[in-house]
């Protein structure tokens, strides 16, 4: 009995969290279909307050989100985040954190999305050697996390500094998969919606494990959400291929002109899961037409911006609003979250 109890004890700490798997178009948690709702939570990894942290993903749950996005590279208003130092060894501080974060989403049977962007500045990999390092590093740094997945290559088909070929889309997803070959992958598409042809080759060529989705800010998007997933899946049907469509940084407030409200976040959602989505993400960042970028969500979490429910504006916090009424009718926001059990809530 008790060399039952250490091994269970081992188990718990090997791996915090629930499983996430691929069942065909859809995600799942310890084999369970899961529809994955999330929040952008950019700057996750600069944040060295762990109860703001702590208290972030509790409103999160409570309102029955069940995935974060992160940034492994992430550098904005000096808050940076870099997984390799300058001379290409482990930032500990940034993997530390980056650890800590995935072990308090798993407590709380959420998904993390660590993402990396290819930028020629600081914090960034300039080129595919350092892309590779970088990937690379983040597989042997958190292996055991199977709440986690990654985006290799964030909007990787904008032109410029950002631009990572499909071709190298693939050679870095088989570098993570040489270090760890369950761990799901894909690269995110942004710049206008998706070419339809293109996500034939994101599979093929880029090798992904499911589509990331970024589609315009415009304000009738909400409205043609629907029809275009369902477009998208019966290309990938008609091409022998079946895999998650994932909407992983739709619309957000502060951004252009429009400025969409909670209904449109609502019509967005629906939409999505209505037309075969396999998740959707709550997007939110700084606001661009102000100087000081406020309030910067969760583009800045820093002390002294406060946490990110602490920056949210009133349209925002609408939305979360329905979401927890949902949740509280046993609604779709309920069904999101799934059934994890939490093994130890004494590590939260």
């Amino acid at each position: 009995m008790a060399a039952s109890a250490v091994f269970v004890a081992f188990c718990v700490l090997a791996q915090p969290g629930p499983e996430l798997g691929i069942d065909g178009g859809n995600f799942t948690l310890d084999g369970r279909p899961v529809f994955l709702l999330g929040c952008s939570y950019y700057g996750g990894a600069a944040v060295k307050d762990s109860d703001a942290v702590r208290a972030d993903l509790d409103e999160m749950r409570e309102a029955g989100f069940n995935w974060i996005r992160v940034w492994a590279t992430w550098d904005v208003f000096g808050n940076g985040v870099a997984v390799l130092d300058d001379d290409g060894r482990p930032n500990k501080a940034c993997l530390r954190r980056l650890k800590r974060l995935c072990n308090l989403a798993g407590n709380r049977g959420m998904v993390v999305d660590v993402t990396v962007s290819r930028l020629n500045r600081p914090c960034f990999p300039g080129n595919l050697e350092e892309h590779t390092a970088v990937v690379e590093q983040l597989g042997r740094t958190l292996k055991r996390f199977r709440n986690v997945y990654f985006d290799v290559g964030n909007e990787r088909n904008v032109k410029g500094p950002r631009h990572v070929p499909m071709d190298q889309v693939g050679r870095l997803i088989a570098a993570v998969k040489a270090v760890d070959p369950e761990r799901l992958c894909t690269a995110s598409n942004a710049g206008g919606d998706l070419a339809l042809e293109q996500a034939v080759e994101y599979v093929n060529t880029g090798h992904v494990d499911f589509l990331a989705l970024h589609r315009p800010r415009k304000e009738d998007t909400p409205a043609t959400t629907e029809s275009f997933t369902r477009s998208v899946i019966e290309t990938l049907e008609k091409s022998g291929h079946v895999v998650p469509v994932h909407y992983q940084e739709p619309f957000r407030r502060d951004y252009g002109r429009w400025q969409p409200q909670s209904g449109d976040f609502v019509k967005d959602l629906d939409g999505a899961r209505a037309g075969g989505a396999a998740g959707w993400c709550f997007h939110n960042g700084a606001a661009r037409k102000r100087a000081d970028g406020r309030p910067r969500r969760s583009f800045d979490m820093r002390p002294d911006e406060g946490r990110l429910f602490d920056q949210l504006d009133s349209a925002e916090m609408g939305f979360i609003d329905v979401l927890k009424q949902r949740r509280l009718n046993g609604g779709e926001s309920a069904a999101a979250i799934g059934n994890f059990a939490v093994a130890s809530a004494g590590r939260f």
